[in-house]
């Protein structure tokens, strides 16, 4: 079953921080600055956790994640904004 995630960062370097923002890419939607939305499976969530943990400096940097949900339930609606819309975009399994 796959869970919808906010993922988001604080990195301290700007090499590490475009290195995760590449990471990040391929495992979900961005949204804003340091935050994606990313739907995963327990495997995919396991494997984007240790390639992030790679990139980080783990006494300056963060990577939180945050659980929004099933993806095909609450999770795709967890998520309120002001000003432009969300916008939802279909994702393709990457592994």
């Amino acid at each position: 079953m796959r869970g919808r995630w906010l993922v988001c960062y604080d990195i301290s370097d700007p090499k590490r921080l475009r290195r995760v923002y590449r990471t990040l890419r391929g495992y979900g939607d961005w949204l804003q600055l340091s935050t994606f939305r990313c739907e995963l499976s327990e495997r995919e969530k396991v494997v984007l956790r240790n390639l992030l943990s790679e990139e980080l400096n783990h006494e300056e940097d963060q990577v939180l994640f945050v659980y929004l949900g099933p993806a095909e339930g609450r999770g795709a609606e967890a998520i309120e904004g002001l000003g432009r819309p969300l916008l939802e975009r279909k994702r393709v399994n990457i592994l």
